[in-house]
């Protein structure tokens, strides 16, 4: 004889704390992903740097067109030949006509290819145009004295 009465288990419902746990850790991820995909940060290109620069907030569609040392154009990330880039630009310019473009210019470059560059952006009817600068460099030397 079996006087003991098998306990059925009960049904568990559905369990919120561990989906909670995955979503903040997507949310984590994507919020860490889309700041980074946020910066424009071509390593190849060392800007000059300027006194009075500012860290400047990003704006969203914004275009970033990066020159590097040997003149070689970089729009957004994709290297672009001097007729690629102006006819991205023709038509950004087309679909936005005051489209702001950030020209970041390596501190090497010969001032020949930006001219060129900035002369590709009027031909688009681009002339919302920015120079990207570099802040200086805090030294903890104290200046010396002469």
């Amino acid at each position: 004889m079996n006087f003991r009465t098998r306990l059925q288990p009960e049904p568990r419902g559905f369990l919120i704390a561990p989906m909670v746990d995955i979503l903040l850790v997507l949310l984590g991820f994507f919020m860490l992903t889309w700041s980074f995909a946020r910066q424009e940060r071509e390593l190849d290109v060392q800007m000059p740097s300027a006194g009075e620069a500012k860290e400047q907030r990003r704006s969203v569609g914004e275009v970033i067109i990066n020159v590097k040392a040997d003149g070689s154009l970089v729009m957004n990330r994709r290297s672009m030949t001097a007729d690629e880039l102006l006819a991205a630009l023709s038509r950004i310019a087309a679909l936005y006509p005051d489209q702001a473009v950030v020209l970041r210019g390596d501190q090497r470059v010969d001032y020949g290819h930006i001219i060129k560059t900035l002369d590709l952006c009027r031909k688009a009817n681009i002339w919302n145009i920015a120079f990207a600068t570099a802040s200086p460099e805090v030294s903890m030397t104290p200046p010396s004295r002469l």
